[in-house]
């Protein structure tokens, strides 16, 4: 007889479904696995065939063939420990085989039999349900999470022992029903009544965050750029119980969290060293990169020039699809990426280019050099650009009590313009920014004096086709922070204003 187990490979976001298959054979004792595992796979035979003997359960010594079926599927990671060792105690004939079906099973063995904590948690819930399976096994950190998904059976394990004992109905486990503890993040250290003055940075923030539209602030150092970029974060709404799921699911798998939830929309600052494999994510065992652990939340680039041109280049498809696929030679795999841009960068390499106060000492060729770094196409993606100048020194340490109540103001004008969003869309997970040009049509309804108004400014400032939609579509946020149901010229002049500093 041929013992089934089945478990998950996470493969991209969704993962698939695994079978292992074990073989018991007479010949030479050993174990032989097949069906493309990795390293960590491979190395199952010692764990398991450790953590069988120190549970006191009796190891065949027999030749034991074992398919991670299908064969063509990658799998990678040790939670294919407890499937096989399952599986090797099935084909021995100590478990039957009815006894494991309607069930996936993962986790990773210590030599003692003991269960560590894996990645994936939701994903193994959600294929559970899908594939009609009924029960889960996991071990316990991972049981709070994984309960996240309704449907099935969670139950979380400590040892092989304890889950030998009940699956053969001796000592039964209760299903694992409570909520999973919530990360503890940190409060938003910076609001926008700890900034002094930047009026038009604070109303570009607050219609960034009303429609999720990208931003890049430049100016010189000392600004006030990073402070802006980090008060967005304070802006933005907790997330919906499915956005936690996605957020949380893409962390799991990043080996982020383990048995808590995110609640908090992700702020994710890489350095501008990282290479294209830790923004967008890859290597020779694919996983998500920044990109994508910033999905729902912000990508903060501080100083975008100095991040690598082709670095910055890969931005580009997923910026526009919202989506990043990193293709091998025999699979794809596929990881959400719909994510906030918030861009810093200086004027020139010294950053004092127009400063009254400083001179600057870069030549023409350096400062030409710099700008260049960021390409057309990808600044034709970013949907508004402020200028931030340097306040006076004199004004740094005065009280403003005329923005003392400025957070709560304008978290209030963002609820309103998002409800509007909500209703338009029947959706709580779109935005104006991620508008096509189809829905575009549909629902950013033009005056006719705004439409021929747009018209002569796409003309006279050559808008490209994208950059002609993103004025619509940021005009589109500005009018529902006015609660007006169409848009003016009003609307189409503010929203012009922050796009006459891009290279279209």
């Amino acid at each position: 007889m041929v013992a089934v187990i089945h478990t998950v490979a996470l493969a991209g976001f969704n993962g698939a479904l695994v079978a292992v298959e074990t073989d018991a054979k007479q010949g030479l004792p050993g174990i032989q696995i097949v069906g493309m595992g990795n390293k960590a796979v491979d190395e199952a035979r010692e764990r398991v065939r450790s953590a069988i003997t120190n549970s006191l359960l009796p190891f065949p010594a027999k030749k034991l063939v074992i398919n991670l079926a299908p064969a063509e599927l990658p799998k990678d990671g040790a939670h294919f420990d407890l499937p096989i060792a399952l599986s090797i105690l099935v084909a021995s004939g100590q478990l039957k085989q009815t006894e494991v079906t309607g069930a996936l099973f993962a986790g990773e063995l210590g030599l003692d039999g003991t269960l560590r904590p894996i990645k994936g948690a939701i994903n193994l819930a959600e294929i559970a349900r899908t594939s009609g399976n009924t029960r889960v096994f996991l071990p316990l950190q991972n049981a709070s999470q994984a309960a996240l998904i309704k449907g099935v059976e969670i139950f979380g394990i400590t040892t092989l022992t304890q889950l030998y004992l009940h699956l053969k109905g001796i000592t039964l486990l209760e299903s694992s029903i409570h909520n999973p503890p919530l990360l503890k993040q940190p409060s938003p250290t910076v609001t926008l009544d700890d900034i002094h003055g930047q009026d038009q940075a604070k109303r570009a923030l607050t219609i960034a965050a009303a429609g999720r539209h990208n931003l890049l602030l430049h100016g010189p150092p000392g600004a006030g750029k990073t402070m802006l970029a980090k008060a967005l974060v304070g802006l933005l709404p907790s997330l919906s119980f499915e956005e936690q799921l996605q957020v949380t699911k893409i962390h799991s798998l990043a080996g982020e969290v383990q048995g808590s939830i995110v609640t908090n929309r992700p702020f994710r600052a890489p350095h501008h060293s990282a290479s294209s494999l830790a923004l967008i994510g890859g290597g020779a065992r694919p996983r998500p990169g920044e990109i994508s652990l910033a999905h729902l939340g912000v990508l903060f680039l501080d100083e975008i020039p100095e991040y690598n041109r082709s670095v910055l280049e890969a931005l580009r498809g997923p910026l526009e699809d919202r989506t990043v696929s990193i293709a091998r030679a025999t699979y794809r795999v596929t990881y959400p990426a719909d994510f906030m841009l918030v861009a810093t960068m200086n004027p020139c390499p010294c950053g004092y280019l127009g400063d009254p106060t400083h001179v600057c000492d870069c030549s023409p060729s350096q400062i030409l050099s710099y700008q260049k770094k960021l390409s057309g196409p990808l600044l034709d993606r970013i949907d508004m650009v402020i200028s931030v100048s340097k306040l006076a020194t004199v004004s740094l340490l005065t009280q403003n009590t005329l923005h003392k109540n400025q957070q709560l103001q304008v978290l209030g004008e963002i609820k309103v313009a998002r409800e509007q969003q909500k209703i338009r869309y029947k959706s709580s997970i779109l935005y104006n920014a991620s508008l096509t040009s189809s829905l575009v049509k549909k629902h950013a309804e033009l005056t006719d004096p705004a439409h021929t108004f747009l018209a002569q400014a796409a003309e006279r400032l050559q808008l490209s086709a994208r950059s002609y939609f993103k004025v619509i579509k940021v005009a589109r946020t500005i009018a529902d922070l006015a609660k007006h149901r169409t848009i003016t010229p009003e609307h189409i002049a503010e929203a012009l204003q922050f796009r006459t500093s891009l290279k279209t």
